[in-house]
């Protein structure tokens, strides 16, 4: 008896570890990155990049002014 309990354990352990069937491949999954129905969290992410990009120009606009402002003062000393 302990033999035969030995052996089915052994050959139950065999199978539970042999190697899983791969999946049928009959029908790829779909790309749900195609979809275009989901894009708030995009969005929300983009906006504040648009934003400083908007920005920018006004941004490096006003330090040539004051640079040149600062120049100006400096050389006229």
């Amino acid at each position: 008896m302990p033999r035969t309990l030995l052996i089915a354990l052994l050959l139950t352990t065999l199978a539970a570890c042999s190697k899983p069937q791969p999946p049928e491949k009959e029908r790829p999954p779909e790309p749900q990155a195609a979809v275009e129905t989901h894009t708030e969290l995009r969005d929300a992410i983009q906006a504040p990049i648009d934003k400083a990009k908007a920005v920018e120009d006004t941004v490096l606009d006003a330090a040539e002014q004051q640079k040149a402002e600062i120049d100006a003062q400096t050389s006229g000393q």
